[in-house]
């Protein structure tokens, strides 16, 4: 366990970062995204699953960067790597061939079917917000055996409804009318696996009937506070879990090895 002065300095993105890696199991087929995700699985990689198998968005199969790198584009994923591929590879034989076993998603807003929003907030025609959009998320959502998501809790980002459906989860639910609203990912025949737990500030929602519960909160969290900070009424599970702090050689590597430029912490 972590010792009381590592606990008391813990930040949310580090309890983040450890408790994603530990859903990464070794030799699985990872698609690794930028940020927080870069953490969580170059930290298992360097604790419990050191052959991960890493696939970056840029190109680059079986990555095995010397550092932390900074974007998909960083000339450190290419070093020791086992090939580079087009983006056209990697989207249509990797993701849609079916052999992405773990996809790590963000995003703006996300409700508790694990729809992701990426692309505006507010009125798609004459939005608040516009966002980058898609990219490859949507292509990950549809085809990954499964999708962990990564993101901050709010009220704001834990929506009733996504203002638009960027990156399906297990059912279409939005503010924006579609012929598709309602309709189940097994209805609308997608391939992939969806949304199976999105690991928080406050602790972890899983997918458990088609919708997000909450099973697990961090050490010093209150259900309350998770529950303020959701814009839906959460169903919370009735073997509600604590997830234990760090060790500090876990945290270590994380701080010390793997960002010590503190890009990302």
């Amino acid at each position: 366990m972590a010792t009381d002065t590592a606990a008391q300095t813990l930040k949310p993105s580090e309890r983040m970062a450890v408790r994603a890696s530990q859903e990464l199991q070794d030799r699985q087929v990872v698609f690794v995204g930028i940020g927080l995700p870069n953490l969580a699985c170059n930290l298992a990689r360097a604790t419990h699953a050191p052959q991960l198998f890493m696939i970056y968005e840029s190109g680059t199969i079986g990555t095995l960067p010397a550092r932390l790198p900074v974007s998909i584009g960083d000339p450190t994923l290419v070093t020791d790597s086992l090939a580079i591929v087009s983006q056209a590879d990697i989207f249509q034989g990797y993701l849609q061939g079916g052999l992405i076993e773990v996809g790590f998603l963000g995003g703006a807003q996300v409700d508790k079917y694990g729809n992701i929003n990426t692309t505006v907030i507010g009125d798609y025609d004459n939005p608040k917000i516009r966002l980058p959009g898609s990219g490859g998320a949507c292509e990950i959502a549809t085809h990954s055996q499964q999708v962990l998501i990564m993101m901050r809790m709010s009220p704001k980002s834990f929506v009733a409804k996504c203002d638009f459906i960027t990156s399906p989860g297990s059912r279409m639910d939005s503010t924006k009318p579609s012929p598709q609203l309602g309709r189940t990912r097994q209805e609308m025949k997608l391939p992939g696996g969806g949304p199976t737990k999105a690991i928080t500030d406050l602790g972890v929602l899983e997918m458990i009937d088609g919708e997000f519960t909450l099973t697990e909160i961090y050490e010093g969290v209150t259900v309350e506070q998770v529950k303020q900070n959701c814009g839906w009424e959460l169903k919370v599970a009735s073997s509600l879990k604590t997830i234990p702090n760090p060790s500090e050689e876990t945290l270590d590597i994380l701080r010390n090895k793997i960002d010590p430029e503190k890009l990302y912490l």
